[in-house]
C-alpha cells in the first residue's frame, strides 16, 4: 500500500479505483478516501453513519461491517466547515467500450462527445464526465475551481491501452473551470487546458470551461435546402470578415444582429469568418490556435455563437469558417508536448518545428491525431451548423521540403517530397465531411500546382495521387497577376497584359475562388485601392474596373471587409474597417458609397444572371472576344449559362475613353443593353455610359459575322446582356 500511497500522492497511478472508494473484502466493506486537508470523513448510507480513521496526508480509511458494497455519500469537514459529497471513486467508468474501441481505430467521428468534459447523469448522479489522451503520461489529475486547483484528490483512471484517461466527478457542472494535471514520464507535472474544451476562458486566461448546448436552432429552411444545388453551380460570393474587429467591441449577439444585415443589404451569399477557433493573441488573425473545438470566448459563449450563424441562415447567409489543421503554437498550457513527450506533434524534431511561424506540424501519420482533426473538422459543421471550411495553409502540409533548405527534410517512402500523411489526412477529412455533412463546401488556400486539389478523392491523377477532395480552392495565381497588372500605371499595361489573361489558361484544371482576402492588403501589401496607380479618382476608378473585371471572371469571389468601400487604409486589429469614411459628414463620404453601392449592384446582378456562376467549372461556359487588346488594356470575353444565353464582359484599362469600340458577339442576339457599368456617376465615375440598346451589325470582327459598336468609359468594367 505505501508504493500505491505515494504514487496517489505524486498523481502517478494508473487506476486510482482500485484503491479508492468502496471494495469487498473478508471483514466487510473497506472503504478507502483521499481527501487533502479535510479534518475528518465520515461515510452516510442507509441506516448507517461511519467515522473513517484518519491515515494521514489526506487518507482516510475503515471497514463497515456489511456484506455489499451500499450506495453511500461522503461527509466532509474542512476547518469547521461541513459538506455533503458523493465519492467520485464509487462509480463506474462512463465512457464506452464502443467509444474506446473506435478512438483507438483513430475511428471516432464524434471525438468531442467521447472525450473532453461532459456533465451527465452517471449512475443517477449529476455531475461531469472528464475524459483526456495522454498516453504517455504516468498520471492525470483533474484540477478546478470546485477543488481549489489542487487535483491530489482527483486522480483520474487509465482506460486499458487506449491512452483515455476518465474520471466522473459527482457535483460539478456547467461554468466549472478545469485542467488537467499531467505527471510526465520524468515525473515533473504540467497543468493543460483540455485539448477538446468546447469552452474556454475570455484569454489571456487558459482554462478550460464545463459547457452544454441549450441553443435551439430556427435555420430548418436553408439547412433542408442547403444541399438542393451544387456549390460549382451556384452564386457563391464571400464577404471575409474578422469577427472581433469587424465592429469592435460587439459580442456575437450584437453582431447577429448588424452584421446579417449589412452582409444582405451588399447581396454577398456568404461570410468567411477568419478563424473563430481560441486563440492566444487577440491582435492576430487568429491562425495559432490553441483551442481547436472553443468558439473564441472573447466574443461571448459557444452558445451566442450559435446564435450568430442561426441569424446569418435565418437572413439566407451562408457561414464559412476559416480552420487551421496545419500547425499549432507552443504555449507550455496547450497541446505542445501535451503529456511529456511529442503526441500532436511529429516525432522528429525536423518536422515537428514549422520553419515559417515558430509553431508545431501536427503528426498526420498518427491515427489518434488525425481523428482529433477529422472530428473536429465534422465538430464545426455539425455543431454549429458551419456551412463550409476555408483550409488555411494546405501548401505547407502537402510538401516536406517546404520553406526548408537542402538537408533540413527527409524524403518519403518513395523518395519524393509529397507528404503522404498529410495527403492521406486530407483525403480523409474531406470524405467525411462530404459523407456527413450534405451541403457543405471544403475549401483550399494552397499555393502551388499540386494536381487535383478539388479532384475526387478515388480519381488518381499523373502523379499517382487520388485528388484531394475539396470543393473549391483558392486561385492565388490569379491574385497575384491581376494584382501585379493593375499596380501598373495603364502606360506600361499593354507589357503585362498576359498576367490578366494568362489565369484562363488554367482556369479549369480545378474549381476556383478568386481572393482579394485578407493577406493582400496588411502588413505593407497596401488596401485594394491603394495599391492602384494615378490619382485619388483614377484609384477609384481602377478599383471599380477591378472589381467588375473580378465578378465576371470564371470563378467564385471573396473581398475582405474594407475593401467593399474603397477603404484607403491597411486594415488595423485596433479600430477595424474604417467606417467613418462612410459617415455623411465627411466631404469624400460619397466617393466611399459609391464603391460599396457598386459591390451591391456587381452582387445583384451576378446573383440574378446564371451565365456568371451556373458552368464556373465547365470550360463551355466561356469565350474569349478579345483577349489580345494589349494597346487598348481591353479584355472583353463573354460568358454563358446552362441554355447558352449569353453575358459580355469588357474591362477597359486606360485612362481615355473609347468611342465606336467593335467587338464581335454571337449571331443569334437581336441586341444588347447594358446592365453594369463601373463609371456610372452613381459610383463615383464619369458617367460615360452606352444608354441604348446596341444592335449588332453584319461586320466580321473577332471572328465572328456580327458585331457592336460601344463606347469603352475611362478605366471601367461593363457588362451587357441580350435585350
Amino acid at each position: 500500500m505505501d508504493g500505491d500511497r505515494d504514487r496517489l500522492l505524486t498523481g502517478s497511478h494508473h487506476d486510482p479505483h482500485s484503491l479508492l472508494g468502496a471494495h469487498l473484502t473478508r471483514g466487510g466493506v473497506e472503504l478507502r478516501v483521499l481527501r487533502p486537508f479535510a479534518q475528518s470523513v465520515t461515510v452516510l448510507a442507509k441506516g448507517l453513519r461511519a467515522k473513517l480513521h484518519e491515515d494521514g496526508d489526506g487518507f482516510f480509511s475503515g471497514v463497515l461491517p456489511l456484506r455489499t458494497v451500499p450506495e453511500y455519500q461522503l461527509l466532509v469537514v474542512y476547518d469547521g466547515t461541513e459538506i455533503e459529497v458523493q465519492d467520485p471513486y464509487r462509480f463506474l467508468p462512463a465512457l464506452g467500450d464502443l467509444d474506446l474501441h473506435l478512438i483507438g481505430e483513430g475511428r471516432h467521428e464524434e471525438l468531442w462527445k467521447a472525450l473532453g468534459a461532459h456533465p451527465m447523469a452517471h449512475q443517477q448522479v449529476t455531475g461531469t464526465r472528464f475524459t483526456v489522451w495522454a498516453p504517455n503520461a504516468r498520471g492525470v489529475r483533474v484540477a478546478g475551481d470546485f477543488n481549489y486547483w489542487d487535483g491530489t484528490g482527483y486522480p483520474m483512471r487509465s482506460l486499458g491501452s487506449s491512452g483515455v484517461w476518465e474520471l466522473f466527478v459527482p457535483g460539478v457542472g456547467e461554468g466549472a473551470l478545469y485542467k488537467f494535471d499531467i505527471t510526465r514520464p520524468d515525473g515533473s507535472h504540467t497543468l493543460r487546458a483540455d485539448p477538446m474544451a468546447r469552452r474556454t476562458e475570455v484569454p489571456p486566461a487558459t482554462a478550460s470551461i464545463v459547457t452544454e448546448s441549450h441553443h435551439v436552432w430556427h435555420d430548418e429552411e436553408w439547412m433542408a435546402h442547403r444541399a438542393g444545388r451544387p456549390v460549382h453551380e451556384a452564386p457563391f460570393s464571400v464577404y471575409e470578415v474578422h469577427l472581433a474587429s469587424w465592429r469592435p467591441g460587439l459580442t456575437y449577439r450584437q453582431l447577429a444582429v448588424q452584421l446579417p444585415a449589412y452582409v444582405k443589404d451588399l447581396g454577398f451569399t456568404h461570410v468567411e469568418l477568419m478563424p473563430v477557433a481560441e486563440h492566444p493573441f487577440g491582435g492576430s488573425w487568429g491562425y495559432q490556435v490553441t483551442g481547436f473545438y472553443a468558439p473564441t470566448a472573447r466574443m461571448g459563449t459557444p452558445d451566442d455563437f450559435r446564435h450568430l450563424v442561426d441569424a446569418l441562415h435565418r437572413a439566407g447567409i451562408g457561414v464559412l469558417v476559416d480552420w487551421v489543421p496545419a500547425h499549432f503554437p507552443k504555449d507550455d498550457w496547450a497541446l505542445a508536448e501535451f503529456d511529456g513527450r511529442s503526441l500532436y506533434e511529429h516525432d522528429d524534431p525536423a518536422r515537428a518545428a514549422h520553419p515559417d511561424w515558430g509553431t508545431l506540424e501536427f503528426d498526420y501519420g498518427r491515427k489518434e491525431v488525425r481523428n482529433f482533426l477529422v472530428a473536429n473538422a465534422t465538430y464545426w459543421c455539425e455543431e454549429f451548423h458551419i456551412d463550409g471550411l476555408r483550409v488555411d495553409a494546405v501548401a505547407s502540409m502537402l510538401y516536406l521540403d517546404y520553406s526548408r533548405e537542402h538537408g533540413e527534410w527527409s524524403p518519403n517512402e518513395h523518395g519524393g517530397r509529397e507528404n503522404l500523411d498529410a495527403v492521406a489526412f486530407l483525403q480523409e477529412m474531406n470524405a467525411t465531411v462530404y459523407r456527413r455533412c450534405p451541403g457543405v463546401v471544403t475549401i483550399a488556400e494552397e499555393s502551388t500546382a499540386w494536381d487535383g486539389v478539388t479532384r475526387a478523392t478515388h480519381h488518381v491523377g499523373p502523379g499517382g495521387f487520388g485528388g484531394l477532395g475539396f470543393g473549391l480552392k483558392w486561385n492565388m495565381g490569379w491574385m497575384h497577376d491581376s494584382l501585379g497588372y493593375v499596380a501598373h500605371e495603364p502606360v506600361h499595361r499593354k507589357f503585362h497584359h498576359n498576367e490578366m489573361t494568362f489565369s484562363m489558361v488554367y482556369a479549369y484544371s480545378e474549381n476556383y475562388v478568386l481572393p482579394i482576402s485578407h493577406d493582400e492588403v496588411v502588413h505593407g501589401k497596401q488596401a485594394l485601392v491603394s495599391k492602384m496607380p494615378g490619382d485619388w479618382w483614377q484609384q477609384r476608378a481602377n478599383h471599380r474596373a477591378y472589381l467588375g473585371f473580378m465578378w465576371a471572371h470564371p470563378g467564385k469571389q471573396l473581398l475582405f471587409m474594407g475593401q467593399e468601400f474603397a477603404q484607403g487604409a491597411e486594415w488595423s486589429e485596433g479600430h477595424g474597417p474604417d467606417w467613418w469614411l462612410l459617415d455623411p459628414s465627411y466631404a469624400a463620404e460619397a466617393d466611399h458609397r459609391g464603391v460599396r453601392d457598386l459591390v451591391r449592384d456587381l452582387n445583384t446582378v451576378y446573383a440574378a444572371t446564371p451565365a456568371l456562376w451556373q458552368r464556373d467549372t465547365d470550360p463551355a461556359g466561356f469565350a474569349w472576344v478579345d483577349g489580345d487588346a494589349a494597346e487598348d488594356n481591353v479584355f472583353a470575353f463573354l460568358r454563358f449559362d446552362a441554355t447558352g444565353a449569353p453575358l459580355l464582359a469588357v474591362s477597359h484599362f486606360s485612362p481615355v475613353v473609347r468611342h465606336e469600340y467593335r467587338l464581335g458577339v454571337p449571331e443569334a442576339v437581336q441586341a444588347w443593353t447594358e446592365v453594369l457599368n463601373t463609371d456610372a456617376a452613381g459610383y463615383g465615375g464619369g458617367d460615360v455610359l452606352n444608354p441604348d440598346p446596341l444592335k449588332p451589325e453584319s461586320v466580321p470582327s473577332h471572328g465572328r459575322p456580327t458585331s457592336i459598336q460601344l463606347t469603352l468609359p475611362p478605366l471601367a468594367t461593363v457588362w451587357l446582356r441580350p435585350v
